[in-house]
């Protein structure tokens, strides 16, 4: 496995690139290359996005582009990632073949609130890089219990955390150094 030498962020579905979490994620991490980006629609001042399979290639474009900035030569030496549907995206693209040493998934929305039955998991067995899941204990679009339940699918190795509080954004001062933590210790065990 190489090193990871950067992780790309993506917002959630009505957030941006600025989110709390996403901004102190790149202070605590620092000099760790963190780059937040923003979808298109969001750029074009969209509230809400399109499906999921129509941003499969803006998150390739994405991974190129910052693979390029940062002059890193192998994909499998960058995370993916993101918060929500962000984070969702890009687990899909890792199950349709983009190439990334791993996936940092926070507050993914396994699904909708009040519909449980409604999994977002169709993609997870072809997941093949090592995932880290951080969602808060109460997060109506997923408990650890479902959580747990659904790992299972996921054909690498997954590590989680749940965070006590905070719903579907946990964003205290100590949930967000949970979440930094979290992050910088999962990156020492890719090297």
């Amino acid at each position: 496995m190489a090193k990871p030498k950067a992780l790309i962020l993506l917002p959630g579905a009505g957030g941006s690139s600025g989110h709390k979490t996403f901004l102190e994620i790149e202070k605590n991490l620092s000099p760790f290359p963190i780059i937040r980006q923003e979808f298109g629609y969001r750029k074009l001042g969209k509230k809400w996005p399109p499906k999921v399979p129509s941003l499969i290639g803006e998150v390739n474009e994405i991974m190129n582009s910052s693979r390029k900035e940062l002059k890193i030569k192998s994909p499998k030496s960058v995370l993916l990632g993101g918060r929500s549907f962000g984070g969702r995206v890009c687990s899909v693209a890792v199950s349709e073949g983009t190439i990334a040493g791993g996936l940092v998934l926070l507050s993914y929305p396994l699904h909708p609130p009040g519909k449980p039955e409604n999994l977002r998991t169709e993609h997870f067995p072809e997941i093949n890089v090592p995932c880290l899941f951080i969602s808060s204990d109460n997060d109506p679009f997923g408990s650890p219990e479902e959580f747990a339940s659904n790992f299972k699918l996921i054909d690498a190795p997954v590590t989680s955390l749940f965070l006590a509080g905070g719903g579907h954004n946990p964003a205290s001062k100590s949930h967000l150094k949970e979440i930094s933590d979290a992050i910088s210790q999962w990156t020492i065990t890719l090297t």
